[in-house]
């Protein structure tokens, strides 16, 4: 009797032990609410009652991260009421994009894959977490530096355990001939428990899952996880996309920008 209950009692904890063990696919909902009155505030801008009349309104844009052990998708939703097409605030002292892009991650060769439509073409750009890119503001360049400060300070998002990171970043650039600088400190909120490394700005980066970030006028935090199984082809990378390099897409960028000024102004100038 005693050897059944053995028996009987180690079944039982072995089932228990099994029904623990993380699920390692599902779905990770992230929301992005952008203020830029709040923006212009902190960055000591005082805006008269017309232009806060004219200023956009605040915005909030979904996210949603598909994941499984090996790969993972992180693509902006589509609603009425956010646009695919729309530049958005990249939380280092300027706005970017024009145009959105899914990422594309790689967990086992720690590979990232940018995805995006410039001029009716799916074009696919490798990139890295923590790596600064090189940003351009008229017609100059732009080379943030951004500082990492760890903190102690610790908190709960979804039941995870998330450590806190300062990224100072600091932007120099020329407005009207005189040279200025751009000060912002950001709050990364990340955590290990998860088992994979991600960011919802891969800019923005230091060890593992990024589940929040916050900054001026800007926020964004994981709202909802969802355990269950992912097709591939939700994060396989999309098969009819053309492989370009960061100098490529600065060639066409240019290309873009000196084409929209000869339409509005009949010049290269």
């Amino acid at each position: 009797m005693k050897q059944l209950f053995i028996v009987i009692f180690c079944l039982i904890a072995f089932s228990i032990r099994v029904d623990a063990q993380p699920v390692k696919s599902g779905t990770i909902l992230f929301e992005s609410t952008f203020d830029p009155a709040i923006l212009a505030a902190a960055n000591g801008i005082k805006l008269s009652s017309e232009a806060t009349a004219r200023i956009p309104k605040s915005s909030v844009t979904n996210f949603e991260l598909k994941f499984d052990q090996l790969h993972a998708s992180y693509k902006q939703q589509n609603t009425p009421d956010n646009g695919t097409q729309r530049g958005r605030y990249n939380g280092l002292g300027v706005f970017g994009g024009g145009f959105s892009r899914d990422y594309y991650y790689d967990f086992q060769e720690h590979r990232l894959i940018q995805a995006f439509d410039l001029n009716d073409t799916l074009f696919l750009m490798e990139d890295k977490m923590g790596l600064l890119p090189e940003m351009r503001f008229g017609t100059g360049q732009i080379v943030p530096v951004i500082e990492y400060i760890k903190s102690d300070e610790i908190k709960q998002i979804l039941g995870f355990t998330c450590h806190q990171v300062i990224a100072k970043t600091t932007v120099r650039h020329k407005v009207m001939g005189v040279e200025k600088e751009t000060t912002e400190e950001l709050i990364l909120w990340y955590t290990n428990e998860l088992g994979f490394d991600f960011s919802p700005n891969p800019v923005l980066w230091t060890a593992g899952a990024v589940l929040a970030i916050e900054s001026k006028g800007t926020h964004i935090q994981a709202k909802k996880i969802q355990y269950k199984e992912i097709n591939a082809e939700d994060i396989d990378l999309p098969r009819r996309g053309i492989l370009i390099s960061q100098q490529q897409l600065h060639i066409k960028l240019d290309l873009r920008r000196k084409l929209t000024r000869i339409s509005r102004n009949g010049s290269w100038n």
